[in-house]
């Protein structure tokens, strides 16, 4: 392994793990979700802000009207995006809103494939139907948890928003090249402060050292360096080993749970989670269910 792909990997992995305890801040912050939402974005975005100036990602010029107008959507969808997942782990756990949150790859083919025309492959149905199942498995287990059935069902919904939201944010990322994602992500989380400084409770403030630290954490660490590391290791890595490790984030997330509130999933969610996450790493890795036309034969002369 070369040293680019080993730091990368470290990166991808640390990107990753960060990742998988913003439940466990959301959670332990004991805000409102919206309120939750507004500060990790004022702190993301400093934080950001800072990022790129130091990289000279804000001369003038950089962007266009077209290109300034989709990263504006892309927060719009990034922002409802945190908060319909936050929304879901006080109501169906971190383990569950999380896994279910993995079907997102699906629906970024799916509106692919709506509205740019892309190929639906008879491989990428037969992942999608794998995911679906596990999703069955999952909503069928709601009178066997803690929590109320009606609360576990919209916190299902919440996430499947959630991975809705975040694939039409992807989509029109899609649109972005050539943009510094840095840049992007700054856009991204100062509109959702224009958007929740209306209706966030700013005539309260958050009260005592604890909580401004979660909330910290969750803007400096959880948004700014979690974006500059998993970036930088984007740019480092192959597709393939970036779509790997991306895996940690709900074994990370799951684990937390498990560890931070005791969050135990029965059989059949265990079961439910393992195939959302087996058909999302089948449909990234191209993983086949029959071989290549041709596979083992020799080629012609």
């Amino acid at each position: 392994m070369d040293k680019q792909t080993h730091r990368g990997t470290l990166e991808m992995v640390a990107a990753m793990l960060i990742s998988g305890t913003i439940g466990w801040f959301v959670l332990l912050s004991g805000l409102p979700v919206l309120d939750v939402v507004f500060w990790r974005c004022v702190f993301g975005a400093l934080t950001l802000l800072l990022v790129c100036a130091l990289l000279g990602h804000l001369r003038p010029g950089l962007l266009n009207r077209v290109t300034l107008m989709l990263a504006v959507v892309s927060g719009v969808a990034i922002v409802g995006n945190w908060l319909l997942l936050f929304a879901s782990y006080s109501r169906a756990s971190i383990s569950i809103g999380t896994a279910v949150y993995n079907v997102q790859p699906f629906m970024l083919v799916i509106l692919a494939a709506l509205l740019l025309g892309e190929k639906l492959t008879l491989q990428k149905l037969a992942w999608l139907s794998v995911s679906f199942l596990g999703m069955l498995a999952i909503v069928s287990a709601h009178d066997n948890v803690e929590q109320g059935g009606d609360d576990y069902l919209v916190g299902i919904a919440f996430a499947l928003g959630a991975a809705f939201l975040y694939a039409v944010a992807a989509l029109i990322i899609k649109k972005l090249k050539g943009v510094s994602p840095h840049l992007i992500a700054l856009i991204q989380v100062s509109v959702g402060v224009l958007m929740l400084a209306p209706v966030a409770d700013l005539a309260t403030l958050p009260k005592g050292e604890q909580t401004w630290s979660i909330l910290l954490t969750l803007g400096v660490v959880h948004t700014g360096g979690m974006y500059v590391l998993l970036y930088g290791a984007i740019q480092k890595l192959p597709t393939a080993l970036t779509g790997s490790l991306s895996f940690i984030y709900p074994v990370a997330a799951i684990a937390v749970d498990w560890l931070a509130f005791d969050h135990q999933l029965t059989a059949l969610q265990w079961l439910g989670v393992a195939a959302i996450l087996l058909a999302a790493a089948g449909m990234q890795q191209g993983w086949r269910w029959y071989p290549r036309q041709g596979a083992g034969l020799s080629p012609k002369p």
